[in-house]
C-alpha cells in the first residue's frame, strides 16, 4: 500500500512454499481486493483448510484466485512478486529433496517479464540465493529493505 498507494486491485503472486507466510497472505488478500496468484511445486501446496476458505473469501470479494505449479504463470500479470524461505526451521532434513523439488521456482528478472510494468518483489528475509536471484533481490523493483524496516515498526 506505501509503494502502490491502493491495495484493491493489486495482483499478489506467491512463488514458492506453501507455508505458513504463504498462508497469512491467502487469508488476508482477498479481504483487501487483491487477486492472488500461487505457484508452489507438486507437495508443497497450501493446506487444504485454508485454500478453501480462500476460495470462499475470493468468492465473496469479487478477486481472483489462480493456484497453479507454473511459477511463470503465476507471475502473469502481477503488481508483487512474493517469495519466502523454501526451508524452514524444522525441516533442514529435507533440504536436499526441497531443493530438488524447487527446481525452477527461483523469482528471476526472466520471472518478471511476466508480471506487469509496475512489478516489485517482497520477501520477509533472510533471502537464499536460490529463492531469488541477485538481479531481482537487489533491483529499484525490490522494496525488501522497506519492508523488514516496515516490520520493525510492527514489533
Amino acid at each position: 500500500q506505501e509503494h502502490y498507494g491502493r491495495l484493491n486491485g493489486l495482483t499478489i503472486t506467491w512463488i514458492g512454499d506453501g507455508n505458513n507466510v504463504l498462508h497469512s497472505i491467502m487469508m488476508s488478500a482477498a479481504k483487501l481486493g487483491m487477486h492472488l496468484r500461487i505457484a508452489t511445486p507438486k507437495g508443497f501446496e497450501p493446506d487444504l483448510r485454508i485454500t478453501k476458505i480462500t476460495e470462499q473469501y475470493s468468492k465473496e470479494y469479487g478477486t481472483k484466485l489462480l493456484l497453479t505449479t507454473d511459477p511463470l504463470e503465476a507471475a502473469d500479470g502481477a503488481n508483487v512478486l512474493v517469495t519466502d524461505t523454501w526451508i524452514s526451521m524444522g525441516q533442514e532434513e529435507e533440504k536436499k529433496e526441497r531443493l530438488k523439488a524447487f527446481q525452477g521456482y527461483q523469482i528471476t528478472m526472466q520471472t518478471a517479464k511476466s508480471a506487469a510494468s509496475n512489478w516489485t518483489f517482497l520477501h520477509c528475509l533472510p533471502r537464499k540465493p536460490e529463492e531469488v536471484d541477485d538481479e531481482v533481490f537487489y533491483s529499484p523493483q525490490s522494496l525488501v529493505f522497506q519492508e523488514a524496516e516496515n516490520r520493525k515498526w510492527t514489533i
